[in-house]
């Protein structure tokens, strides 16, 4: 069953008067790329938040955020002197009166420090039990949206393998009318041709033009996709090299047509084709 990367999951809770908030989201990426905010007595637990999202997301570009509101005795904070500094400095090359840099700067993180420097084992134990809950809602969502990825790229697989069955059909009638062309050519040279070598060389010519191959990798690719997509998860790479070989049959029947009718059917299976490609980029 197919998974999305696009994912959004919150969850709350209250620890010794304090409300802590968890967020995590997530969209679509060729890796996972990990992005976390969190306040500064949390961050020692950033190597167990990433160990916990490696372990359930797999891929895709997530942001976590966490958020607390203090109680009074908790909140007591007082001005990071020298991080302001630095950032007074940062700010001196614009125009700007002295008065709005420190507005500015004052606002920018960690310029407020409170006493406390570390958390406790408990509070450690309840954010990371407000994490599981977040990551259980993500990965419900993605579950969600991967079904109706899956609904409309199995539709439009389905799509190209209809389009293949008319060109089994487009290409029968093909062929009759090379040969009936070729005939009503030499006709109007009013030459006379061996007939034996007629057949030959149009034989020859038909080769060039066969796209029988081409049919059934193209068969056997559509029905590989299908399989893949039905079975395990986080395959939507493997699905995308599938993709990319459909796409090579697809052309080369394309480059072989010789045929509007035969053009028209390669367009619409292209275009049915990048409709997928786009999907897929968002598959687990």
């Amino acid at each position: 069953m197919m998974q999305s990367m696009t994912g959004f999951g919150k969850a709350e809770t209250t620890f010794e008067d304090k409300k802590i908030t968890l967020e995590i989201r997530s969209l679509n990426s060729k890796n996972l790329d990990l992005n976390t905010r969190l306040p500064s007595f949390y961050k020692e637990m950033e190597a167990e938040f990433r160990k916990k999202i490696i372990g359930s997301l797999n891929r895709g570009k997530v942001d976590l955020a966490l958020f607390y509101e203090a109680n009074a005795a908790e909140s007591a904070s007082e001005i990071n002197i020298p991080i302001v500094q630095a950032y007074m400095e940062q700010l001196a090359s614009f125009d700007l009166e002295e008065s709005e840099k420190l507005k500015i700067a004052i606002r920018l993180p960690d310029t407020l420090k409170t006493e406390r420097e570390s958390i406790s084992a408990t509070e450690k134990k309840a954010v990371l039990s407000l994490a599981d809950e977040v990551l259980q809602k993500i990965m419900s969502f993605r579950q969600q949206e991967g079904e109706s990825l899956q609904q409309d790229i199995l539709e439009r697989i389905a799509k190209i393998g209809q389009f293949l069955e008319t060109v089994k059909t487009v290409e029968s009638q093909r062929i009759n009318k090379v040969r009936e062309r070729l005939q009503t050519s030499l006709s109007e040279l009013e030459a006379k041709v061996d007939e034996n070598r007629f057949e030959q060389e149009l034989i020859y010519y038909l080769e060039k033009f066969d796209v029988t191959e081409e049919k059934v990798r193209l068969e056997n690719h559509l029905s590989y996709f299908s399989e893949i997509a039905n079975t395990g998860h986080a395959q939507g790479k493997k699905l995308g090299f599938v993709a990319q070989e459909i796409g090579r049959e697809i052309n080369t029947i394309g480059s072989k047509a010789n045929d509007a009718a035969l053009q028209k059917i390669v367009v619409q299976m292209k275009d049915e084709l990048e409709k997928i490609k786009e999907q897929l980029l968002n598959v687990l």
